[in-house]
């Protein structure tokens, strides 16, 4: 299936193929705060509508994830890192994908308070 997902106010949009089989929930500060419901895909299943110079990054802690926002909305339609074994993968907030049913989609909670 291909999504569309995008920011609030449209300046960062894409598009990702996959089949969405559940979201992760982490309590860590960063994710707590912001409410993300994230969905792991490789980054060749992505495709950005928008140029990178949209896109905002913050990193913290150990600045292994790139924490990908809009400047102008605020809003994290995803975020940027490496698996464990080693491939480049997006975190992607399907909150911010078009015409989804997030009650449908099982959601698994990660305790990354505690790392």
């Amino acid at each position: 299936m291909n999504y569309k997902g995008s920011c609030h106010c449209g300046n960062i949009a894409f598009t990702v193929e996959g089949e969405i089989k559940s979201a992760l929930a982490c309590n860590c500060s960063i994710c707590s705060r912001k409410g993300t419901l994230l969905w792991f895909v490789p980054a060749t299943q992505v495709n950005l509508l928008t140029p990178r110079e949209n896109i905002t990054t913050y990193t913290f802690n150990k600045h292994i994830i790139k924490h990908q926002f809009c400047g102008v909305c605020g809003v994290q339609p995803f975020g940027e890192a490496n698996d464990p074994q080693g491939n480049p993968t997006f975190a992607i907030n399907i909150r911010c994908i078009e015409d989804i049913d997030l009650l449908a989609v099982p959601v698994h909670h990660y305790d990354g308070k505690s790392l």
